[in-house]
């Protein structure tokens, strides 16, 4: 897995790369990250990379050009390219796997008023992660360049994932750590029992009242197994949740 990142701050990403997880990552030979400045592809003699906008109004528009040239330049055959911007699909659990499927993504970080119209023509799409706007693509690329290098292969143990918040449409149950009991609050007795299957049950059920607390949205999207319906309904399991 690879990925490109087209920018004109290349310095931000100096500590995303040496940091944890990505840093680990990126040491491995299946992973790699390249940050591009595409300003070095203007032909501009000032070195410009925008201008104002076409009808008036305020800011600056990115040009074609350098991101064009750029994008020419890091493409391979297998290559997905995307834009951060506001217009693209939001991203989640689901699509971060689907994109980790690809051998090579290129993230495009706009700025200023954002991107000449016209470079979608040379883009399979765009990606937004959330309703918001920053100051620029940059802290929106790391975003989706370490949520999608932890899963991909090597990265975190497959299992780490399992239960992860967002991996089975639900988010994570509660974790604890010793001591025991700490200033009067104790850990639940069922998760220092020994007994297996009780605790599985107890984790999906405080899962699935988690979820449904404070993502209803999710919750009530979800489509039910039998299991778990079982579990969210059996009153003999502990179902406290702060």
């Amino acid at each position: 897995m690879k990925i490109t990142i087209l920018t004109l701050f290349p310095e931000m990403f100096d500590g995303f790369k040496t940091t944890s997880i990505i840093k680990r990552a990126l040491e491995k030979d299946n992973i790699e990250l390249e940050v591009v400045n595409f300003r070095d592809y203007t032909t501009d003699r000032h070195q410009k990379v925008d201008d104002t906008p076409y009808g008036g109004g305020n800011g600056m528009v990115l040009s074609c050009q350098p991101i064009v040239d750029c994008l020419k330049s890091v493409k391979s055959y297998n290559s997905k390219t995307y834009l951060m911007a506001p217009t693209g699909v939001c991203l989640n659990q689901k699509l971060v796997r689907q994109l980790a499927e690809n051998e090579h993504i290129i993230l495009v970080c706009g700025h200023y008023e954002g991107f000449d119209h016209r470079i979608n023509n040379y883009v399979d799409g765009a990606i937004s992660i959330g309703d918001y706007i920053l100051t620029g693509g940059e802290l929106a690329a790391q975003i989706v360049s370490d949520a999608i290098f932890r899963v991909s292969d090597g990265v975190i143990a497959e299992n780490s994932h399992l239960d992860e918040s967002f991996e089975n449409d639900f988010l994570e149950y509660p974790h604890y750590t010793k001591p025991f009991e700490y200033d009067g609050h104790k850990v639940p007795e069922v998760l220092i029992s020994g007994h297996h299957l009780n605790i599985s049950n107890y984790r999906l059920k405080q899962s699935m009242l988690i979820t449904k607390k404070y993502r209803k949205d999710l919750f009530e999207r979800h489509n039910f197994t039998k299991r778990e319906l079982k579990v969210l309904n059996d009153e003999k399991i502990f179902a406290d949740i702060d």
